[in-house]
């Protein structure tokens, strides 16, 4: 039964670091605790715990827009965060896990907001028919945590930009997402703010569990625990390097003959490398296979390698010029 209700907010909108202090949170949770957790991250796409990146989202396009990528530990489908999004985490010990209670903290401040709202069969929660929030959930050694979305004024090109897998043939192994029809809150409510829907979460929370809540501050977590899991974070390792195997097939022609290349990768790396090509250099093929193989799979690092091959100046120009289009 939980007995103690705890509010934790920051302003901090580095994702990487907001997924280390949930983590941090999760490892503190009392005794008959229940934390609620109030968070924003800018321009990030974050994907599930058993996603592969490159399939769920234009990892190119985001690199170039200073767009970040985040994995966090829960499972489920890839999701776009701005600005105009708030993540809520309800965190608490097994024995006081309730799913419907903390769905119904979602339910309630939409309606003290005058929004109607209701929960959909995959965990979701609906207004009109359309989501709004997304939902996720995680749990270590007796302690929980389901987190999610709500989308206020989420920023819905730059989903659909980012969240869009390119159409090269990008073959990969991973939990791929489900899309759903989504709504931002605000086109129910015009004069809605992200501190209003904090607000209203906060209200919720205390209304549904039934007692009030206290401020939980930054200094009852472990600050070189947060550190060390923020850098975990941002590594290559946690973000690309995971055992999920993908194949990118991509080709073109070209005045100097035609070329399909794929790439075997696996943990964020070129495993294998074949090139098909009618060329009349036959040396073309073993050239691009031995300059790939071996390289992490990153558009830029692919394309260095290639320039170093020795390759006739046209065909290295044209061959990078076919990775530097793919979304990788």
């Amino acid at each position: 039964m939980i007995k103690r209700l705890q509010i934790f907010r920051t302003d901090c909108t580095d994702p990487h670091r907001n997924l280390a202090v949930e983590q941090a949170l999760l490892e503190a949770v009392g005794e008959d605790t229940c934390i609620l957790y109030l968070w924003q991250n800018r321009h990030t796409v974050v994907i599930g715990r058993n996603q592969n990146a490159w399939r769920e989202c234009r990892t190119g396009q985001m690199e170039t827009d200073g767009v970040f990528l985040a994995r966090r530990l829960s499972g489920g489908g890839a999701v776009f965060h701005d600005l105009g999004n708030l993540n809520f985490t309800f965190l608490v010990r097994k024995p006081g896990y309730d799913l419907n209670r903390q769905l119904g903290v979602i339910v309630e401040a939409c309606r003290l907001m005058g929004i109607p709202a209701e929960r959909s069969g995959r965990n979701d929660v609906l207004t009109g028919g359309r989501k709004f929030s997304g939902n996720a959930f995680y749990e270590h050694q007796g302690r929980c945590y389901h987190h999610g979305t709500l989308l206020v004024d989420v920023d819905m090109t730059a989903m659909g930009r980012y969240l869009s897998p390119s159409k090269a043939k990008l073959e990969a192994k991973g939990v791929s997402s489900v899309r759903s029809r989504v709504v931002n809150l605000r086109e129910l409510k015009p004069d809605l703010t992200i501190e209003e829907t904090a607000a209203r979460m906060e209200e919720a929370f205390q209304s549904v569990y039934g007692m009030g809540a206290e401020r939980l501050e930054t200094s009852a977590l472990d600050g070189a625990c947060v550190d060390a899991l923020t850098e975990r974070n941002r590594s290559w390792d946690w973000l690309y390097g995971r055992d999920i195997p993908c194949e990118l097939r991509c080709g073109k022609r070209f005045p100097w003959g035609e070329v399909e290349l794929r790439l075997e990768v696996d943990a964020g790396t070129v495993r294998g490398v074949t090139v098909y090509t009618d060329a009349m250099d036959w040396a073309l093929a073993p050239a691009v296979e031995g300059a790939l193989t071996g390289s992490v799979f990153r558009r830029e690092e692919l394309v260095r390698r290639l320039e170093g091959a020795g390759l006739e100046q046209t065909v290295g120009t044209d061959l990078c010029s076919l990775l530097m289009e793919q979304d990788i």
